[in-house]
């Protein structure tokens, strides 16, 4: 390459490749003809029920002042955070998504000569927010499609700065017991940050449930980071946290960027965060939607991965062409041959009559 602006580009940076997001409904609609509202959406792991009443109420009121920058310190988020989790406003990260929350944590800890360790099969932001920084992927092998803890403990090595930790796992659901990652923070080293992504936190049964924030007290490498895009139906406004040692997040809050969450998604947050009925009733949905998921794939013969998110993963073969076979018949999933899955296709959990017409066309795409 002659010398142009591009070339003075670090390789690194020539050598990532864009995140593919869910391909939008109306994509789908300019591509095919088929009317937008006979599409249905169940690729990038959203809410069926959208936001709540209240936030959306709240995101409504909070345009009035749109022209106005909105609060760079996020006050009244951080308040009600604090009160929820029992911790300290110095321990909050906002971030434009709990991607932007991830994509921080690089920003104040990776560099280039500094390594990340991740797991197969997991969230594509963690090798592409690494790169970017010209920090080396140290990526380790699955275990059952999720992440083995033994191994990655062992990957850590002398200039490896950040470990991240996907529980539930996307894109193929899988979940880690608390104690195990409770045993793993207790081995890793003390200048190693260890991201614990719960994006999907709020989808696990009572059972499965532990309080990760509490561990942010004994282990001060620990980042927990987690979304309201998910389960509090945000996606669209994009809303994210992280919880953390107070020097963790100072360091992270000198390199966010200034007004990173705007002020309607702020507002709309706030009164997210106290409506818990209505997370209820979107986790009892899940829960319904992804048993009859499953039974429909059982009674296909078709392998799929047991989730603990708000989606599942599933084996259908030829994906691509199984893909294209739902696309024209207005059904968007998301394949994951990008995530070295080729014969796999998550699909989100959506409402009960999204899920059965899928279902329908899956079976069609099939035969």
């Amino acid at each position: 390459m002659s010398d142009t602006v591009a070339s003075r580009v670090p390789a690194y940076v020539h050598s990532l490749s864009p995140y593919q997001p869910g391909k939008p409904v109306s994509e789908l609609a300019r591509e095919t003809g088929i009317p937008e509202s006979k599409i249905i959406k169940l690729a990038s792991n959203e809410n069926p029920f959208g936001m709540s009443p209240k936030a959306k109420a709240a995101a409504v009121a909070a345009l009035e002042e749109g022209a106005r920058y909105p609060d760079g310190n996020a006050f009244e988020l951080k308040t009600v955070l604090a009160r929820k989790y029992g911790v300290g406003m110095e321990q909050l990260v906002i971030g434009n998504g709990s991607n932007d929350v991830l994509e921080i944590a690089t920003h104040a800890f990776l560099s280039p000569g500094t390594s990340a360790v991740f797991a197969q099969y997991s969230f594509a932001v963690y090798p592409l927010a690494t790169i970017a920084r010209g920090a080396r992927c140290i990526q380790v092998k699955a275990k059952n499609y999720g992440h083995d803890l033994d191994a990655m403990l062992q990957a850590i090595d002398q200039v490896t700065r950040i470990v991240f930790i996907a529980n539930p796992n996307n894109p193929t659901g899988t979940f880690l017991p608390g104690n195990e990652i409770e045993a793993f923070l207790a081995h890793v080293p003390q200048d190693v940050l260890v991201v614990l992504d719960e994006a999907y936190t709020e989808f696990l049964p009572a059972e499965a449930r532990y309080d990760s924030i509490a561990w942010v007290a004994r282990f001060p490498n620990l980042l927990v980071s987690r979304t309201l895009c998910k389960a509090y139906g945000l996606a669209g406004l994009r809303l994210g946290y992280g919880v953390t040692h107070p020097e963790v997040a100072d360091l992270m809050n000198r390199v966010r960027q200034p007004f990173n969450a705007s002020n309607v998604a702020q507002a709309a947050a706030v009164a997210a965060l106290e409506d818990q009925g209505f997370v209820e009733t979107v986790a009892e949905n899940n829960r319904l939607g992804m048993a009859q998921l499953t039974e429909a794939f059982a009674k296909l013969g078709l392998e799929w991965i047991p989730s603990f998110g708000n989606f599942v993963t599933v084996r259908v073969g030829d994906a691509v062409r199984v893909d294209q076979s739902l696309l024209a018949q207005g059904v968007i999933v998301r394949p994951i041959g990008g995530y070295g899955m080729p014969e796999w296709l998550r699909v989100s959990v959506g409402l009960p009559e999204e899920n059965a017409r899928f279902i329908a066309a899956l079976r069609q795409a099939l035969a």
